[in-house]
């Protein structure tokens, strides 16, 4: 096979920086957690579903408030944006049994930032081999299961 085809994608890259408001500042907004993906609300921060994931599992702890800049939030922000990162921790071990997480913000456009105006810490679930020819040479990635399975998962796991 010469080509292999993520026109899914295409919609993501063609949208990336046109949209007139932050993604993640819409979303909790519209009060409809299924379609936004968001699978937990706690005081200062969400917990939504990467739309684009690497991996199955693929979870994002987002502040409400809008900032792009970690030090610039205040410390309730950060200290339950921690805690919830061990509940991910913990309901990603129990929902998919990865072998090791990543865990990690990407501040700013240069750094990889997908959506450099609202800062996230994404929580990756890794399993050993993961990334294979089709990642590394197409460009593509095979998922085991759809969003708003991980999304019932998830929301399970986290109790929410």
């Amino acid at each position: 096979m010469d080509y292999l085809w993520t026109p899914w994608r295409y919609k993501y890259m063609a949208e990336a920086g046109k949209q007139p408001e932050c993604v993640f500042c819409v979303a909790p907004a519209q009060k409809n957690d299924p379609e936004t993906l968001i699978v937990h609300r706690a005081a200062k921060n969400f917990i939504i579903l990467n739309r684009y994931p690497y991996t199955s599992g693929h979870l994002m702890i987002v502040p409400y408030a809008h900032t792009a800049e970690l030090h610039a939030c205040d410390s309730e922000t950060v200290n339950e944006m921690m805690q919830l990162a061990q509940r991910c921790e913990a309901a990603l071990l129990a929902a998919y049994k990865p072998d090791g997480i990543n865990l990690g913000m990407n501040l700013g456009r240069a750094a990889g930032a997908g959506v450099a105006g609202h800062l996230h810490l994404h929580l990756l679930p890794r399993w050993f081999g993961d990334t294979n020819f089709l990642t590394v040479t197409g460009e593509t990635r095979v998922h085991p299961e759809d969003l708003a399975t991980t999304f019932q998962r998830l929301r399970a796991a986290l109790g929410a």
